[in-house]
């Protein structure tokens, strides 16, 4: 039987590393870990994997992260329309994608 799997985070959703303690928010989800495979990686590589555009004190900085260490950040309210605009293609059915890449 194939298993199936939910991303439990959307694109432009802000989120929290439960260890690293930085916010960002998510660019690209991969259902599965798809980083280099010449490279050590996690243990645990069938789960949703995350580009999240992490906010630092001058800039931000892009983290590729597994969904078992990001939570849901209540602290920071979503995205405005105007910024989900700058950074994410967005359907008439509410689906996101970056900019660089076209909605299925």
């Amino acid at each position: 039987m194939t298993q199936s799997l939910t991303a439990k985070f959307g694109l432009g959703q802000i989120v929290r590393h439960r260890e690293d303690s930085f916010r960002g928010v998510v660019v690209d989800v991969d259902a599965t870990y798809a980083g280099p495979a010449n490279e050590p990686g996690p243990d645990q590589r069938d789960q949703p994997f995350y580009r999240v555009l992490a906010m630092g004190e001058d800039s931000g900085y892009l983290v590729y992260a597994a969904e078992a260490v990001l939570e849901h950040d209540p602290d920071i309210a979503p995205m405005a329309p105007a910024d989900r605009a700058l950074w994410f293609t967005i359907d008439e059915a509410g689906h996101h994608a970056p900019k660089a890449t076209p909605i299925h």
